[in-house]
């Protein structure tokens, strides 16, 4: 699992390239992301392609659970 955090909406494109970059290589393609911070919603969440997004960190341990399950 990787986890991207955004405290602001200028880091927020960046995570999409994240994806992408881990999405195109072999050895990574399969790796879960999960996606939170403050100006981050479920939509975009699913617009980039994140595996999971969480609001709080409470939810994260959720999310990350789920995922690995």
């Amino acid at each position: 699992i990787v986890g991207l955090s955004a405290l602001l909406t200028t880091t927020m494109p960046v995570m999409k390239d994240v994806i992408t970059a881990l999405r195109s290589d072999s050895q990574t393609k399969d790796v879960k992301v999960m996606v939170g911070g403050a100006p981050l919603t479920q939509e975009y969440a699913d617009s980039i392609g994140a595996n999971g997004y969480a609001p709080d960190a409470s939810s994260a341990v959720d999310l990350a659970k789920s995922l690995i399950a």
